[in-house]
């Protein structure tokens, strides 16, 4: 190669060094953010080989093709996430979203029925019985706790997946995971391989702090990373940790929805989000005991739901299940109440809430360092219909509290104060 020297400033802006030793990484302390769409390749043998071998790549010698396809951080991004939630392998998306769509859509195809529980996320709802069904994919809704309708659906030879959320959103529901992992698998003994069940959980609300569903025989694990992962409210994308053998098939499935995360949010969640999450996690949910305590004794507080307290009906379960890697109570850092009386009195506590409090915010998401608060029956959860919010167990005067990092009473004195008005 002949000295750059020898080259127009105009081409060497373009190609700089060529091969400079700048782009060795394997001494940075921080892993590197790579930043390039496309990538070079030694030959064309290579080139059809990394075609050829896509989605079945040996990690130790990756080939690098194109962004959409995978790319350095993302899949630094990926081996991490596998990590922490016990999984073979995870795929990230673009959105948490991206990554319930992706993977339904892998799974199922037409004439199949995806059996999940009544009580989902807004846009979950809106994707199995508004999008699902127009390529003849059928649902059923129901409480994946109750046994016995949950046996008669898994008979039903159409039953491809069961979806459920594993601390539901937004009234926090434990779903008992061991129990129907159980009765999924002696369904599946009565199946060809071909048309085996698979279970599939949204396991955003808990994080893999506070619970690992593979552990308890999930097959497919879903997060937000937009949430308690990334924390900080900057940036957007969704992960499913999955079995090896169905690796090929989410990466196939998000090259061709494009469904990608950009590189730069995946390295601020792989350098920033993972690497704080446990000690965040450990302070907001610390803080979400202290305020669903002061919201329970309250006078005009009708009801308080966190799996933290005694009063949860499902404590036993949330004891059983929700635990960090160190084996201590993990309740999470998410709240749902209700306040004595009608909507009216909920959106005047809620509107004075968004104009006076400093510690609280009225805004969608979770999981970040700061103190979130909603009204998911007319927010997050609106695209379920007003006619199925009873069926689903969303009440709506039900107010979703999302625990920040900060102090405990100037929060409590938010909600304190505007409490007084109404």
């Amino acid at each position: 190669m002949k000295k750059k020297s020898s080259k127009s400033p105009r081409t060497q802006a373009i190609h700089g060094e060529f091969l400079s030793q700048s782009w060795e990484f394997s001494h940075h302390l921080i892993p590197p953010m790579t930043a390039s769409t496309t990538f070079r390749l030694g030959s064309l043998e290579r080139g059809a080989e990394g075609f050829s071998t896509f989605g079945a790549q040996k990690t130790d010698s990756p080939i690098w093709i194109y962004d959409r396809l995978e790319e350095p951080t993302t899949k630094m991004l990926e081996d991490q996430l596998a990590l922490l939630e016990k999984g073979e392998c995870a795929v990230t998306f673009g959105s948490g979203m991206g990554a319930i769509a992706s993977t339904l859509m892998s799974l199922l195809k037409a004439g199949d029925k995806v059996v999940a529980h009544k009580t989902l996320y807004g846009c979950t709802y809106s994707l199995l019985t508004n999008w699902l069904p127009r390529l003849q994919i059928k649902n059923s809704l129901i409480d994946v706790n109750d046994f016995k309708v949950l046996e008669k659906e898994l008979a039903d030879p159409a039953t491809r997946v069961v979806y459920f959320e594993s601390v539901s959103n937004p009234i926090l529901e434990i779903a008992d995971l061991e129990k129907i992992a159980s009765l999924v698998k002696a369904a599946n003994k009565k199946r060809k391989k071909e048309n085996q069940i698979y279970t599939v959980v949204d396991n955003t609300f808990a994080t893999p702090w506070a619970l690992r569903p593979i552990e308890w025989g999930i097959d497919f694990v879903i997060q937000s990373l937009t949430k308690n992962i990334s924390g900080f409210g900057t940036e957007m994308g969704g992960a499913v940790i999955a079995p090896k053998e169905h690796e090929s098939m989410l990466r196939v499935a998000r090259k061709d929805f494009g469904a990608i995360i950009h590189p730069y949010s995946a390295w601020h969640i792989l350098v920033y989000g993972i690497s704080t999450q446990a000690i965040r996690f450990e302070q907001q949910q610390s803080t979400a005991l202290k305020v669903s305590q002061f919201l329970e004794k309250h006078p005009k507080v009708q009801s308080v739901t966190y799996p933290g307290l005694k009063t949860h009906p499902q404590f036993k379960l949330a004891k059983k299940y929700l635990k960090s890697p160190e084996n201590t109570f993990a309740p999470g850092t998410m709240i749902s109440f209700q306040l004595k009386g009608d909507m009216k009195k909920c959106q005047k506590f809620v509107d004075d809430i968004a104009k006076n409090s400093y510690a609280i915010t009225l805004a969608v998401s979770l999981g970040l360092t700061k103190t979130l608060i909603e009204v998911p029956g007319f927010m997050t959860h609106s695209a379920i219909p007003t006619e199925k919010r009873g069926e689903s167990g969303i009440d709506p005067r039900a107010i979703r509290l999302s625990i920040g990092l900060e102090n405990a009473q100037d929060i409590i004195a938010d909600l304190e104060e505007a409490l007084k008005k109404i």
